[in-house]
Parts: structure tokens; sequence; C-alpha cells
């Protein structure tokens, strides 16, 4: 017989668990000369627990701890084959839970572990360099293991907690009260994951960041020589259905252990396969004489702590139960529980109770019990033969958490509110966008009723912007000039902030403005400084309408607000200045005043873009042209900035240059197109031109690009014309297309930019219907053609941008009522093309003049007409024409079929010609060439005054030429003819 055999003959059987591993372990590792050995034990899901190793250091133990009975593992093969197996180191790396540690040896031999007809557990041994083992050696390993399977059904149970005896005393009170805390379980037996409460994971030793709520957890904590009886209860009582009872040590989080007592039952699906364990555990240290100690305990601890059977009708109840129910624990006794008054006047406790233990789960709620209003938390825990329940009086609790969340909340909605005013100040431009969100994010959480920005310019201080002050106060403090003895000043002129708590302490540190306080009906304040960039240029007045001394914690937060508001406000102070100069330069580009002509009354707006927006380029134009026309002109820049505003500016300098030539519109937008090409690639603009015809009514539209013009008529039908869609100007391909519109007298043409019908909310077709319907609305409002232009004006850019809508484009509108020449204002002549035409020509001004009742412009126009005439005669060619135009001047045109035009030049002294053009322009006010479909005109336009202020006629128009006219009797119309003006 092997020796070492025989010498584990001579171990008395009942020996713990615990020492037959240990003996086992030492003597097959001597015997095969191995590295280590261990022993592991089956637990719940599948699991091979380690309860004892010999050899091996930690860090290999520890990999062992818990293994999976249905891997790859040698332990799990020995349990799957039912018989000793080999396996070469080689493929178990790969298989253990710390693949990357180093392990020793040759490989590893296990051998499984009965308990009678199953296997209850595997013995492994890591064999050294002599591999794997002979025959010999499994020889000696299956006696060995029989041996230990022999002495484990021979040992002892575990032994239970000391006995020793409790007095009563104090310490033993105050150990028995630990004694009531229970903590509850829930175990899936399937799945196999394990819920603790907050009790239990104490109980059984572990944090809550190591809870894995897995039953390793608990296998991990039992003893080892107490895991196997624990195990095989666990076992026998989901086998029988019965109560699974037990008492066994686990590991404290100091690393002792330390006794437990656990009971539970199990729950089985319809099929009878178990489904859940559900029980509770306590510490069991004391010993059984204790439970009249405990149940003192319980019965004077200050929670209120019932016990109901499955009935709910009431086992057992402490004092201060009794206290909380109003009843002692005799009348309680066999009460079921929701009889009681106090459970009673619970909403929902009892379909609560019931729900929870029919799930067998722990449940916990607040509750209002009597009339006290006092607040008890309720906590029910399920038990194999009743329940529990606990009432905690936590009012005060619940009352301090109140407390801390509000306290929390009100930290939180600070923090928000300088985010939200942070951002908001990022967003902000001007120097009232800041001010606006100062108000708005940090009066509120101060509680603060009045807000005051200043900013030094020069000497003086100026109001930036206010809120919840009266207008009379602001108007005292603006301006201020700089002094000592001001509270705004010392900030400034200091840094530092200053906080005044009261009327009283503002009036003592500054006596001589006792009576501020009252005007701005204040009573405290905090004087914060404005510095930026190292200098203090400012100052933050945040005043309350009640005393109050500021915490420091808001006296700080108010500081840090006063820096981001410097911040702020120093560059929205910038762009102020920057956003001025753009504007004026804008206004200086726009026409200051509009003309008052006989062919049309107008009104216009301009409206910039919202806040935050640069300058745009959109404009309009009135241009007096010869004739009775006039041209009407809007267009618009695509961008903003200045360089749009100066390309608005060139463009509309162009147009008055182009348009003053007299060209017609469709070349007019050749020649901007070409403009506006040349400035870049990326230069476009929109523009339409309307020329107006007051002696014809016809008006005649180009565009490019730009929107069409409403057309009001007298019976207030509005409509667009259907005009071609030119692309922008730089990027169209002349010729334009000109449209000819026949307009009755008293119609309104409006003309306006994108901006004023389109948006980011509104398409441009419905923002034209919505232009068209206030434009119908106001005539029906105001019927005629009496309607004042101003107050449609602001109808329209009120329907169409609204002040409390921000708008991202500026817009320019233009609305002029066209108005015809009447044909009793107008008298047109054919001429011969021969000399007689000239005194034709003043025969006919002569009888027109006097009819018109303008005698004393006879001699000028009849000289003016003479003289273009002549021209025409010798220079140019027929068909001949005379006009004359009564309008608020009067324009004499003289029509031919020639294209060339005349112009004037400096005759020397001895030129018999040259003088002409100089005549007329000496006589007329103004005067010009324009050409037409047959050929051109030359126009004069002369000045009607007033008969008051009528000069007195001289004696012979020739006087304004010649010293002496009396004696001059030759042929006028050939002296005329003899001019030379080519």
């Amino acid at each position: 017989m092997n020796a070492r055999l025989a010498l584990l003959g001579t171990v008395d059987p009942g020996v713990a668990e615990s020492e037959v591993f240990r003996l086992a372990l030492q003597h097959a590792v001597g015997e095969l000369s191995a590295l280590g050995g261990t022993i592991h034990l089956r637990g719940p899901m599948s699991m091979l627990r380690l309860v004892s190793s010999t050899g091996l250091p930690p860090a290999l133990a520890r990999s062992w701890e818990i293994i999976n009975q249905e891997g790859p593992s040698a332990q799990a093969r020995a349990l799957y084959q039912g018989r000793g197996v080999w396996v070469p180191l080689e493929s178990t790396s790969e298989d253990t839970a710390a693949p990357d540690l180093s392990w020793p040896g040759t490989g590893l031999a296990a051998l499984p572990l009965f308990g009678g007809d199953r296997s209850i557990g595997a013995l492994t041994v890591l064999a050294g360099d002599q591999g794997e083992p002979t025959a010999k050696q499994w020889d000696f390993l299956h006696d060995l293991t029989a041996w230990t399977e022999e002495r484990m059904s021979q040992a002892a149970p575990p032994s239970t907690p000391s006995r020793t005896d409790l007095t009563g005393s104090r310490d033993r009170l105050r150990q028995a009260l630990k004694e009531v805390s229970v903590g509850s379980w829930d175990w899936d037996i399937q799945g196999g994951e394990l819920l603790w409460d907050e009790a239990a994971m104490e109980l059984y030793g572990f944090r809550p960041e190591d809870y894995t709520a897995r039953v390793e957890n608990w296998m991990v904590c039992v003893h080892p020589d107490d895991l196997a009886p624990t195990l095989d209860a666990v076992d026998r009582a989901i086998r029988d259905h019965g109560v699974f009872e037990a008492e066994y040590r686990v590991r404290r989080l100091d690393g002792t252990y330390g006794w437990t007592q656990a009971r539970a039952r199990v729950t089985y699906h319809e099929n009878g396969e178990p489904h859940r364990m559900i029980g509770v555990g306590w510490e069991s240290n004391e010993s059984r004489s204790a439970r009249d100690a405990l149940g003192r305990a319980l019965r004077h601890m200050s929670d209120g702590f019932l016990a109901v059977d499955d009935e709910w009708r009431i086992t057992f109840a402490n004092l201060e139960a009794e206290r909380t129910l109003g009843f002692s624990e005799e009348e309680l006794f066999g009460q079921l529980l929701w009889e009681l008054p106090a459970t009673r006047e619970v909403p929902g406790m009892e379909s609560r109770c019931r729900e929870a233990a029919a799930e067998e789960r722990s449940v916990g709620f607040d509750v209002r019990m009597g009339d006290s209003g006092r607040r008890h938390h309720v906590r029910l825990v399920p038990g194999p033969d009743g329940r529990t329940l606990y009432f905690t009086d936590v009012t005060e609790k619940r009352q301090h958490e109140e407390e801390r969340r509000a306290s929390e909340r009100a930290a939180v909605e600070r923090a928000a509110r300088m985010g939200e005013l942070t951002t908001a100040l990022a967003k902000a431009t001007t120097s009232q966008d800041v001010v606006a969100a100062v108000a708005r994010r940090v009066l509120p959480p101060f509680a603060a009723a009045g807000l005051l920005v200043q900013a030094v310019e020069g000497d003086r201080l100026h109001t930036v912007g206010a809120d919840g002050y009266p207008e009379d106060f602001l108007a005292t403090v603006d301006g201020h000039s700089r002094t000592s003895g001001e509270p705004s000043w010392d900030v400034i002129a200091s840094g530092l902030p200053l906080f005044l708590s009261s009327v009283e302490e503002y009036t003592a540190r500054y006596p001589a403005l006792t009576g501020r306080p009252d005007r701005a009906e204040k009573q405290a304040w905090a004087f914060l400084p404005l510095t930026a960039s190292g200098k203090t240029f400012g100052v933050c007045v945040v005043a309350f309408e009640r005393s109050r001394r500021l915490s420091d914690e808001e006296r700080t937060l108010l500081t840090t607000i006063s820096a981001l508001v410097a911040q702020a406000l120093e560059r929205a102070r910038l762009y102020d200045a920057e956003h001025t100069r753009s504007r004026e330069l804008q206004r200086s580009l726009l026409p200051r005043d509009l003309p008052d002509l006989p062919a049309c009354t107008a009104a216009a707006r301009y409206l910039p873009a919202g806040q935050g927006m640069d300058v745009g380029g959109d404009w309009y134009d009135i241009i007096p042209l010869s004739g009775g026309q006039v041209a009407l002109v809007v267009g618009d820049v695509m961008g903003h900035g200045l360089p749009e505003a100066a390309t608005m500016g060139r463009l509309r300098t162009a147009v008055h240059t182009l348009a003053d030539l007299e060209l017609p519109p469709d070349e007019i937008m050749s020649h901007l197109n070409d403009l506006v090409a040349g400035m870049g690639e990326e230069s476009y603009a929109t523009c339409l031109y309307a020329l107006y015809d007051s002696t014809s009514r016809i008006c005649s539209i180009a565009r490019a690009g730009h929107p069409p013009p409403a057309v009001v008529h007298p019976d207030g039908t509005v409509h667009f014309p259907p005009l071609e869609a030119d692309p922008p100007l730089g990027a169209a391909e002349p010729p334009f297309e000109t449209v000819e519109l026949t307009v009755p007298e008293g119609s309104l043409l409006v003309l306006y930019t994108d901006g004023l019908v389109e948006s980011s909310k509104r398409e441009m077709e419905e923002g034209m219907a919505d232009l068209a319907r206030l434009l119908h609305e106001a005539h029906q409002a105001d019927p005629g053609t009496d309607m004042d232009l101003e107050r449609l004006c602001d109808t329209l850019t009120a329907g169409l941008l609204p002040a409390e809508s921000a708008t991202t484009d500026d817009a320019a509108l233009l609305v002029a009522r066209l108005h015809a020449l009447t044909g009793d204002r107008m008298a047109s002549w054919s001429l011969p093309e021969d000399p007689r035409a000239a005194g034709q020509a003043r025969r006919h001004v002569r009888e027109q003049l006097v009819l018109w009742g303008l005698d004393d412009l006879i001699p000028t126009t009849e000289l003016l007409a003479s003289e273009m005439v002549g021209n025409v005669i010798r220079h140019a060619r027929g068909p001949l024409r005379l006009r004359l135009l009564h309008g608020a001047e009067l324009i004499c045109e003289v029509f031919d079929g020639s294209l060339t035009m005349p112009r004037i030049r400096r005759a020397t002294d001895t030129d018999e010609g040259g003088r002409g053009l100089q005549l007329i322009t000496a006589l007329s006010q103004r005067w010009g060439t324009r050409y037409t479909a047959t050929g051109k005109c030359i126009w004069t336009e002369q000045a009607l005054l007033a008969p008051e202020n009528r000069p007195e006629p001289t004696s012979d128009p020739l006087d304004l030429m010649f010293l002496n006219t009396g004696d001059f009797t030759g042929d006028l119309d050939a002296l005329l003819l003899g001019d030379e003006d080519r």
C-alpha cells in the first residue's frame, strides 16, 4: 500500500472539509512532484468555486476562483467525462481566466469528485517537468479522490457561532440593534441574476461598484468550508420544493468572516421548472439565546416594525409601530393591516403592497399617516412565512433633501442662466442687445428690479441702456461730468465693485446724494465696474426695490457677470461705431429728398436689415428727364457690407449719367450690366428701370433679375405686368426686353426690392400676393387719387415687415402716383423744310403763349424757337416739328429726322457763327437733346414765374444780344439762319 495513503488512513473521521482538502492536495502534489493543486466544488449556474489550493501564488489562484463547469478547462472536462483527464498546458492557457499570465509546468491532471451518484467537484494538479502522470500515479490519484470523498461525507457540519449569553447590558442591546439589519435578495435561477438590496450588499461584504448582480458574487463571499453544505441545501430546497434555510460564514469588507443566516423559498414556472429564489439574510454572530434580546431590540428600535402573515394579519408590532398606528401591540395582534384607520387613509397602499407581494419583491414608498403631517417611508420585505414592514419617520430627512434639491436646482438654474447669458452676449451685436440680454437673464435670478449701464465718453458718463428706472431719473443721471463723491465715478476710478445694501448705507456714504434713491425708486444697489483690455470704461448698476445684503457667492457671481458684460459691451460699442458709419454712408448714397415733378408724386422707404446685419445695397431713385418724362429706378446689390454699399453708390451714379443721356431703358440696362460685370465674378445686382412719359401716359419698363412692379389702377385693381425675367446684372446677356404699358391718369406704380416680399419664412409669390392685398385694402379705405402716399408706405412696410419680426435683408420701397399732361397743355405743329419755318415757328409760339397767358415768355421763346428751327433748316433734315409743353416749366421742343447732335463750342471774335447754342444756354433754364425713333429732339426749358415775380418786359428781345436794337430793320430770319453751330 502506498505510504501516503496509509498515512491519510490514520486521519480521524469528522475533520472539517477544509482540512480534508488541504491534506489531499499536499499529498497529491508531493506524490507527483507537482507544482501545485486545487479543489473546486460545483455551485449554482454551472459554476465551479475554488475552495482550496496549495503551491499556487495568489495571482494564479485568483484566475481560477470561478470556473465555468461547461467550459473547456481541465476541471470542466473531468466533470463532463466522469474520469481523470490530462490537458497539456498549451491548450490550457487559452481557457484560464487570465490567459495573459505566464503559467509554469507542462499540464494539468484533473479528476472528478463525487458525492453519492453525482459529481460535486474536481481535484486538479499542476504537473512539473515530468509531464503526464504515470499509470501508477493515476492509480494514486484515484485512491486519493476516493479518500477525499469518504472524508467529505464524514465531515462535521460547520460550527455555529459562539453561544455566549446576553446579559441585556447597553453594549449587548446596541449590538442586538445592529442585528435588525435584514437584507433581501432575489435570484433568477435560470439566468443567474442575483439582486441584493443595500442591506444585503453590506451583509455579504460587497461595495456597490464591485457588485455585478450575478450569483458568482455570492459564491465568492461564502467561506470554503461552508460552501458545499450550503450549496447542498440550495439544491435540496429546489429539488424538494421546500424552504431554503442555512447558516454559513461570509467574508466581510475587512477580510474577516462572520456568521449569517438565510431563509428563502422558490417559485416555479407552470411546467415545474424552478424560476426564482427569494429570501432574506441577517447576521447571526450571536447565540440563539440572543433571540430574545433581538426581540427586545426590535421592540425598542427607532423605526416602526410590523410582521404580518400571508393573510396580512399583524403578528408583531414594536413600540414605534404602536405609536404610529395609534394602537397597542395587544390591540394590533391579529388585526388585518388594511382595516387600521392609519393605513386606510393612505391611498394605494394596499394595492402596492399586494402587487409587490405577488411579485415576491421588496418595495418602498413614502406615505403620510394621521393628522400630524409627518412623513414616513414604508418598506415591505416579502419572506417565506409572511411579510415585514418598516416605518421610518423621514419628515426631516425629506425636508433636508428637498432643501438640498432646491439649492441644487437654484445652482443649476443659475449656471444655466449664466450659460444663457454667455450665449446671448456672444450673439449680441449692438450695445442695446447687450443691455437687453443682461436685463432678461441677470435681473430675474437675483430678484433685481433695475439695470443701468453707463459708459465714459470724454469726461462725461452717458447712459448706454436701462431697465426698470423712471424716465425722469434717467434724464438726471445721463451726461454726468466726472466728479468724486458719486458712486458710479468712484467705481470707475477704483475698478472695484461697490455694494450698498440699504438707503441708509447709501446716504451715509454719499450724503450729498440723499434724494437720489427716492427718485430712482430703489433701496439696494450693486455698482459693478466694466473693465476690458485693462481699462475701466463704464459701470453696470443692478438695483433692488427692497433693502438686501447680497451673499458672498452672489457678489462673486455678479462680479463675474460684469466681466462678461464688459467684454460684450466693448465689442458691441465697436460694432455700433462701425455700423453707424456704414449706415451714414449708405444714407448718403440714397436720395435725401424725392423731386416734386408734374409727371409724378412719390414717397419712398428704406428699411435696413435687423439687428446684427451689416448694411445692404438696396436703393431707389427718381430722375426727371426732358419732355415731361421721368425715370423711376430701384435696385439691389446682392450681399451686405461696405463693398456692397459702395457698389450701390456707383450704380446709382451710373444710372443718373445714363438717364441724362436720354437713353432708352434697354440700353441703360445693357450699360449697367457691363459695369457690374467689370467689378468681378462675385458682383451681382438686380435692377428695374421704368421710364414714364406724361405726354403719352406710356411707361416703358426693363428689368434684370428684379421683382416686377405693382400697378394700381384708379379703380383699385392691382396687377403685376408680365415682364421677361432677365438674369441679374453681371450675369445677363443683352439685349434686355422692354415692355410698354399705357397707364391711366392717377395710377400708382409701386417699385420694391425682394427684401420687402421675401424671407426665410415666406416665398416671393406669397409676399407679392400680400403686397397686392395691402394695396387693394388701402385703396378701399381711401378711394380716389388723393391717397396719402407717405401713409401708404407706412401701411405697406408695417404689413409686410412687422417691427417685432427680425429681418435678414434690407428693403427699399418706392410708390409713385403718375400724372398725365392734358391735351390743353400741349401744342404741336409740323413745319416746312425751308427758311419760312422760323417765322411760322415764332407765330405759333406767340399765339399759343397768348392762349396760355404766358405773354412775358413770348419774346424769349420766339428767339429760342427761331434759333432751333434755323439750325435744323441749315444743318439737318426733316420732317420738322415744333412742340410746346406747359407744365411746371415751359418746354419748347424741335424734332427733326437727323441723328447728328449739336454741340456747343467757343466762338472767336472773327467767327461768323458758333454762337447759337451759347444764345440758347443764356436764354433757357436748361436745354438738351435726345434721340427719338425717327431722329432727334432739341429742347429748352424755361421757368414759369408767378405774376408778382415776373420782370418788366424789355422793349425788344434783341436787347438781350445787342446794345441798341431800336434801329434794327433787317430780316431777323436771315440773321438767325446765318449762324452755324456744327
